[in-house]
């Protein structure tokens, strides 16, 4: 008879806790599962999910526009409802937050809806008191976004609000210049607000190639957003009439209806009793774990975001599978975080996968780079200028792809594909050697000179 109440004691039911407690359940441990909140964690519940179907629904603004050169009469005065829009998304939520509970009930793992702390290495304290022993312990509690510490923060929203606003704000200045900013820039923009971004920096999505992210940039502000750089952001006044006045440095104020912080996301590790077991730490807040996902306490693992490894949801789904199948299947799964793919859903969309032009050069020292820099069919047609532009970066000396990336229509949806051939290491001939689909912007891939 075990010692412990449970084989494997999960804090967090996003997506990696979820994945690890199922398959951990399947392979006959005994496993409960701490959720504070709802089960499905940040993507399902306020993250990738939702940002994606309001992508979808800022995106019809455009293509209604377009219609009429397709032969379509839209009129002039089409109406868009958003509380119809943020409704029928948050019952969607809703429906795959009752699919993973189903799921995660009917895989024999328990649930308690109740936060839990840590308070040994092999206990946990629920919110009610109730103290629950394990052999394992796994973190997978997630990441929350930052604000700043700054006179008025309060005033301000991050993506967790932007889904349940009661309407769309007429000005709205979005602090940050990643994937998170220049998403939502894209949405408000599209669903009718005026969008100002303010980034600390000259650049927006560090990281991202240097061309695509500039590409982006330009179409940006050519479509009527506007940008602050080099700006910190110091303060926000609410006025009497509810409008707030954004202060920041290098800049003059701006006053707009809301304000939405997008500076980056913080691990969930503040109050989790951590220290009682001797978990360390990095200097962000983040689970220090070995190549096993194991803490500096033997007994407690860690997935997901709050390793601030790479926070994307396909790497924490990754890491709980193989936390489990090492731990109670018997397998000994090393994950690969080489060339994860990866895609900001602006508008238009950027999507990438393996080193960038920069980092080619940096670490192989010789490289070719092949582009094409066109106007997609349907933006012709359209009357559109804006142009896509796809990048492929190959060693020099053995002609091998090691980085791909585009901007354009749908190129999230092309670049799943190739990354396939990026991670098997295909080469630029390999490419040429494929006969292009016409039409269709993908065939570009196997053209470019």
């Amino acid at each position: 008879m075990s010692d412990h109440d449970y084989d494997l004691f999960v804090i967090g039911a996003g997506s990696g806790g979820t994945r690890a407690a199922r398959v951990s359940a399947a392979h006959g441990a005994k496993v409960a599962v701490a959720e504070e909140y709802r089960v499905g964690g940040t993507c399902v519940i306020r993250g990738c999910v939702p940002k994606k179907l309001l992508v979808y629904g800022a995106h019809f603004a455009e293509d209604l526009r377009d219609a009429r050169h397709f032969g379509w009469d839209v009129p002039d005065d089409c109406a868009f409802s958003w509380p119809r829009l943020r409704d029928n998304v948050m019952k969607e939520v809703d429906r795959i937050n009752q699919a993973y509970t189903t799921t995660l009930e009917s895989s024999g793992a328990e649930i308690i809806h109740q936060r839990a702390t840590v308070t040994g290495p092999n206990e946990v304290t629920l919110a009610d008191g109730t103290k629950k022993t394990a052999k394992t312990i796994l973190i997978a509690v997630g990441a929350h976004p930052a604000v700043p510490e700054c006179p008025g923060h309060e005033h301000g929203i991050t993506s967790n609000e932007a889904f349940h606003l009661d309407a769309v704000p007429r000005r709205i200045l979005i602090a940050g210049a990643g994937y998170i900013a220049n998403e939502f820039a894209g949405i408000f923009h599209q669903l009718g607000s005026h969008v100002i971004l303010l980034n600390r920096t000259k650049e927006i999505l560090r990281g991202y190639d240097l061309q695509i992210r500039d590409r982006l940039l330009q179409i940006s502000l050519m479509k009527g957003l506007e940008f602050r750089f080099d700006a910190a952001f110091q303060g926000i006044d609410k006025g009497a009439d509810g409008c707030l006045t954004v202060h920041m440095s290098h800049h003059d104020p701006v006053t707009v209806d809301a304000v939405m912080f997008a500076t980056g996301r913080k691990p969930n590790t503040y109050r989790l009793g951590l220290e009682n077991a001797g978990v360390e730490l990095d200097e962000h807040g983040a689970i220090k774990v070995d190549g096993d996902n194991r803490s500096t306490c033997a007994s407690i693992y860690a997935v997901g975001d709050v390793t601030n490894r790479i926070q994307l949801t396909p790497i924490a789904i990754r890491e709980g599978q193989a936390f489990a199948d090492n731990m109670f299947g018997g397998k000994n799964t090393k994950l690969d975080y080489d060339c994860v793919p990866s895609a900001v859903f602006s508008h238009p969309p950027i999507a990438g996968v393996g080193l960038t032009e920069a980092q080619a050069r940096a670490t192989l020292g010789s490289v070719k780079v092949y582009s094409s820099d066109f106007r997609p069919m349907k933006n012709v047609l359209a009357g559109r200028d804006e142009r896509a532009l796809y990048k492929m970066v190959c060693d020099g000396e053995t002609d091998r792809v090691v980085g791909i990336h585009m901007i354009g229509p749908d190129v999230p949806e092309i670049i799943q594909a190739a990354a396939v051939a990026v991670k098997a290491g295909l080469t630029k001939a390999q490419f040429d050697a494929t006969v292009a689909l016409h039409p269709t912007m993908a065939e570009e891939l196997v053209l470019l000179k």
